[in-house]
């Protein structure tokens, strides 16, 4: 089972997730893309490097906004390193920031 992050410990890795930030218990990020195909395009990009991961992420989509939410679901719906992890992958590949 993954261990939730302290709060201490999301507030250090929100420092380096620019845009990001904590709604309850979940890393949360809004992005609004240029047009619908891009946000698709993020989305088919980054539903991969989740998929390596193992780690999904709940998100919404209208039109050209995005909208992530990432917690891990068998650590009690808690933010743990896997959340911080594929948030940091999608920063690498977001060409929105």
């Amino acid at each position: 089972m993954n261990t939730p992050l302290s709060s201490a410990d999301v507030q250090t890795a929100l420092k380096d997730l620019p845009g990001w930030k904590i709604e309850g218990d979940a890393l949360t990020k809004t992005i609004t893309f240029g047009s619908f195909r891009a946000a698709m395009s993020f989305m088919v990009r980054a539903g991969f490097e989740a998929e390596a991961m193992n780690h999904h992420p709940e998100w919404t989509n209208v039109y050209n906004r995005l909208t992530i939410r990432l917690n891990t679901h068998d650590a009690g719906d808690k933010v743990t390193a896997k959340d911080v992890a594929l948030a940091r992958t999608m920063e690498k590949i977001n060409w929105e920031k």
